[in-house]
């Protein structure tokens, strides 16, 4: 970057809550590279997907952070976070938008469910190059030493290269050993199993329990499990177009039969 030219205009965001050690980690690396907007939910918001808040007030509260950056504290979802920070605080969008480092992994199945991946995906519909950033680790005190170097790594190429328009990046770190490297990959095809258990609050009321068991039926050694378990960082490139092209042709197969319109 020509160093005559401005600094680029970053977000950061999460759903593990503004003072996560997670987010703190990225945004000591962010800072290095930009001038830094945090805007981030002021509670743990994980598995909240791309849910929006509609029915409901939205509160913003700035807070003392860190130095050199401008950073406020939200009571919505990690999309709603994106939302305000284009729209009310930021008032344009962003060079680059990152959400993380999330406390456990949102590889595979995961990225449907994932907040932190949410906010990223919000990024790519708003045609901001995003990444969203997980640390195999859900520690609070987990060390993300080697998930600021990735991130790093990962937030310089987008700056410098871009991403490919409807698109955003999701980065996932492994905990065990040295990252032996980086990886593009695929998505695994892998699921939860899932399981509740029912039990009994102290008034004597039912409740559920949500459990269950992560199934990777993907034995290819191109998917973000493969390389994850093989002590590589890996890179899957996520859109938020949902269309399962392949099967359109089967469905103009069918027999329709004919409307009065």
């Amino acid at each position: 970057m020509d160093g005559n030219t401005a600094k680029p205009l970053i977000l950061v965001t999460n759903d593990d809550g503004i003072f996560a050690k997670g987010i703190r980690s990225l945004t000591e690396v962010m800072r290095e590279l930009g001038d830094v907007y945090v805007v981030a939910p002021d509670k743990p918001q994980s598995g909240m997907g791309h849910a929006v808040t509609i029915n409901g007030i939205l509160r913003l509260q700035e807070v003392d952070y860190m130095e050199g950056v401008k950073a406020f504290a939200c009571s919505g979802t990690p999309v709603d976070c994106v939302k305000l920070a284009i729209y009310q605080i930021m008032h344009r969008k962003p060079d680059l938008l990152v959400s993380g480092i999330n406390h456990g992994a949102n590889s595979s199945i995961n990225v449907i469910y994932s907040g932190t991946m949410s906010a990223a995906v919000e990024g790519a519909v708003e045609n901001i190059p995003s990444a969203g950033f997980s640390l195999l680790d859900f520690r609070a005190d987990a060390d993300f030493s080697a998930a600021k170097r990735v991130a790093r790594t990962i937030a310089t190429n987008i700056l410098e290269k871009g991403l490919t328009e409807g698109s955003c990046l999701n980065v996932n770190i492994p905990v065990s050993g040295p990252i032996k490297g980086i990886k593009v990959c695929r998505q695994a095809k892998a699921f939860w199993a899932d399981a509740f258990e029912k039990r009994t609050d102290p008034s004597g009321k039912p409740y559920f329990w949500l459990t269950g068991e992560f199934k990777n039926l993907d034995k290819g050694e191109d998917t973000d499990e493969w390389a994850l378990a093989n002590g590589y960082a890996s890179v899957v490139p996520v859109h938020y177009d949902l269309t399962a092209h392949h099967a359109i042709a089967t469905l103009n197969s069918w027999n329709y039969g004919e409307f009065e319109i």
